[in-house]
């Protein structure tokens, strides 16, 4: 038997093992638990991920490359950087604004940063950690995101950048994010991680900014089981990212390529020797944030079923809203931006009235009758533990009143591609059992 012969009893052992272990329950509610995320897969991708550790080469290669057209592809973008998550994405993409190959536009330490408090943790850490500091802004209760109308407030001579993320796949305001941007000469960064697919004045977000970030972790929409990307239209920006991810190194060689310069011992740089190898010569502070060739095999099966994944993200939430719209007067529900069209990563509910409905209890409640919940993050990100015991600097535009309604009265629930008309009609049966207690 040829080695080609091998390989494909091999697929399709892992085809047939797949079809045996993936056959689909009938789902009984109150009994089959909910989730809110869930990564949709089938035999293509455990086939991929099987290539290529029959071809037994493991860090980045010919599948990250090939993962990495295909995603350049769909967003429209001449530049694709992947990674190893969404969190590493967003330390990258801030890091690199203090490249020394920026100039005069680079950011130093104490340069503020305009995002808002209710985040994910990584959206903020990489601003806290290269010694800059966030100027939190509140948000807008049905979007979930920026209060427009801080934004020019919260502007001084240190402001140098504008990261923000579209909350649960809602596009913020990307025309006047990006006019204030252009009027101040800031940096913008869109972190895309939960938003893959969503548009704003129909293009896709993560294409407006001078660097926008992915995660591919199995909430998001589509998965590597872990991993993440970059994107840029800047060839300086893509250079220095990929410097950042490659231990800092000034060589541009892929992976298990020499000389790709054609001087490899010919250059001068800093105050090394000439003729000092180029594969060990540093321009950056950076890491090792590459990824597998596994994970990128992954996304590229992944990456045929992304347009199914969008289109389901938006029936489902469709779906939900009508099956839950007469419970409006308890919640403040998700509403799209003006002019976007959500390629929703949740459903996600602000309760009205605390005193009626208790967040806690009603979260209990659905757990208990096998519905997953989740929490819009870190809520109010500066009364988090770490923000208080390493006594982190930051500014505040105003009392933050909706960041901190937000922390204590919202949650959501998922939307995942794995969920279908049973479930929200289940998930509907269940709130109106619980709301009609209610007085």
């Amino acid at each position: 038997m040829t080695q080609e012969q091998l390989k494909k009893e091999i697929f399709w052992k892992v085809q047939k093992y797949h079809k045996i272990v993936s056959k689909r329950k009938t789902f009984i509610p109150g009994k089959n638990f909910i989730p809110a995320s869930g990564a949709v897969f089938n035999e293509k991708e455990m086939i991929s991920l099987v290539n290529v550790a029959l071809d037994r080469w493991f860090t980045e290669g010919k599948f990250a490359k090939k993962f990495e057209q295909k995603f350049s592809k769909f967003l429209n973008v001449p530049h694709t950087i992947l990674t190893n998550s969404g969190s590493s994405a967003n330390l990258l993409a801030f890091s690199a604004l203090f490249s020394p190959q920026l100039g005069e536009k680079r950011i130093r330490q104490g340069d503020e940063v305009i995002t808002v408090a209710a985040a994910f943790p990584t959206t903020i850490n990489p601003i806290i950690q290269n010694g800059c500091i966030p100027v939190f802004l509140d948000i807008d209760l049905e979007t979930l995101n920026v209060d427009l109308s801080k934004i020019e407030k919260a502007i001084t001579k240190k402001t140098k950048v504008i990261f923000l993320a579209h909350n649960l796949g809602n596009p913020f305001d990307l025309k006047t994010v990006i006019r204030i941007a252009k009027k101040y000469n800031l940096f913008v960064i869109e972190d895309a991680c939960d938003a893959l697919g969503s548009t704003y004045d129909h293009q896709l977000v993560g294409t407006f900014g001078d660097i926008s970030t992915f995660s591919f972790y199995p909430a998001h929409h589509i998965t590597m089981g872990e991993g993440g990307a970059l994107i840029t239209r800047n060839s300086q920006l893509n250079r220095i990212i990929r410097s950042l991810k490659d231990w800092g190194r000034h060589c541009w060689c892929p992976t298990g390529k020499d000389n790709t310069c054609n001087r490899r011992f010919k250059w001068q740089l800093g105050k090394l020797p000439y003729g000092y190898d180029h594969k060990y010569t540093y321009s950056h502070i950076g890491y090792n944030l590459k990824l597998t060739d596994m994970q990128a095999a992954i996304g590229v099966s992944q990456m045929g079923k992304l347009r199914y994944f969008i289109k389901r993200r938006k029936e489902n939430f469709n779906y939900l809203y009508n099956k839950l719209k007469e419970f409006e007067k308890y919640f403040i529900f998700s509403k799209a931006t003006k002019n976007s069209n959500p390629s929703w990563f949740g459903f996600a509910f602000t309760i009205k009235d605390p005193k009626k409905i208790n967040r806690r209890r009603f979260m209990e409640y659905l757990n208990s009758k096998g519905i997953g919940t989740r929490l819009l993050f870190g809520g109010n990100i500066t009364k988090q533990p770490y923000f208080i015991d390493y006594k982190i600097r930051y500014r505040q535009i105003g009392n933050l009143e909706n960041t901190d309604k937000v922390m204590n009265s919202t949650f959501w629930i998922g939307l995942y591609p794995g969920l279908n008309k049973q479930h929200f009609d289940y998930i509907s049966g269940v709130f109106k059992d619980f709301l009609s207690q209610i007085k």
